[in-house]
């Protein structure tokens, strides 16, 4: 749907009239006035699943907007056919999260050839020809997670344990950013000990269950394990639990959701979370915002909070669930 005039209340009255043989609800998706795309990588992880309720919410607000949503099932090759479809259907705005960067910007490149305005959103790609980025500073986010390991392994200066860290998907920008930000705290201590090379759980409770499960059987000793989110953290809890060693490690996560992360961390299961707010709601105000003919900004950078046993009942009240 290609981008018209405002009408007049005179001016859409006789319109209507005029075309007598439009239905009432053929009538009405003439009041649409825009259609914005949004490719999502899958809907499967709870975050992912938070991340559509949020921008389904938004829209609901909307009532001018056509969100078409797909799922790409978690497929890189699933995610290119679905933005190519929505290339064919002429979306006056496309929004994306990339299952990863390198295989999706060809099919973002597309996208701005055809002249869509582009929204990456949470995950980035191998351009910057885009409209705008809209997500969590992931460096920053790994750079509060390392600087709180270091504190609960005793400090600057004085911290020393052994170390587990399950990365996300070893292809996304994500999993770098939380990585990098991480060791630029924890490096600088001599007396911390990394237990695995990269081992990816590809963001996936089950599978980091496996990695911490393997950990466990070939190391005597853990002190901390840090997962590039909170499923894998938690599923990095469940394996130690499992072989009942869980008492002796601290776990830290990252996403912070109320219904998941906060609840894991006010059980007492995980020692921490960082809150990495999803940008569905965000992306498509940008979005309409920049359809309206206003400017947007090249970055969005949504704020973090860290979230431990001392704060973790408060944040469920303010979201409506009791601890």
């Amino acid at each position: 749907m290609k981008r018209r005039d405002m009408l007049g209340l005179a001016a859409l009255t006789a319109a209507l009239i005029a075309t007598s043989a439009l239905s009432p609800t053929s009538a009405l998706a003439q009041e649409k006035k825009w259609t914005i795309g949004f490719s999502q990588v899958t809907t499967i992880e709870p975050w992912r699943a938070q991340f559509n309720k949020d921008i389904l919410a938004e829209a609901a607000k909307h009532p001018d907007v056509n969100l078409i949503i797909t799922d790409g099932e978690d497929k890189t090759e699933k995610q290119v056919a679905d933005v190519e479809n929505l290339i064919r259907q002429q979306v006056d705005a496309l929004l994306i999260s990339p299952k990863e960067s390198a295989g999706l910007t060809g099919v973002v490149q597309e996208a701005i050839e055809a002249k869509i305005p582009v929204f990456v959103l949470d995950r980035n790609v191998d351009t910057k020809d885009y409209t705008q980025f809209v997500g969590g500073d992931n460096k920053l986010i790994g750079r509060a997670a390392g600087e709180y390991a270091v504190e609960l392994l005793g400090g600057k200066g004085k911290a020393k344990g052994n170390v587990v860290e399950i990365w996300g998907g070893m292809g996304t920008e994500p999993a770098h950013d939380r990585h990098d930000g991480f060791h630029e705290f924890t490096d600088k201590e001599p007396g911390i000990k990394y237990l695995l090379d990269k081992q990816s759980g590809d963001w996936k409770q089950d599978q980091a269950y496996n990695i911490m499960a393997t950990a466990l059987r070939n190391n005597e000793h853990i002190d901390l394990v840090y997962g590039h989110n909170d499923p894998m953290a938690y599923g990095a809890y469940l394996a130690a639990k499992d072989a009942g060693r869980e008492k002796e490690m601290k776990f830290i996560g990252i996403d912070g959701l109320p219904n998941e992360g906060v609840q894991l961390v006010n059980k007492g299961e995980l020692t921490a979370t960082f809150v990495y707010a999803t940008p569905g709601a965000e992306g498509l105000r940008q979005a309409i915002k920049y359809l309206n003919g206003e400017k947007v900004e090249k970055e969005v950078i949504l704020p973090t909070k860290k979230i431990t046993k001392e704060n973790a009942a408060e944040v469920l009240k303010e979201n409506g669930i009791n601890p």
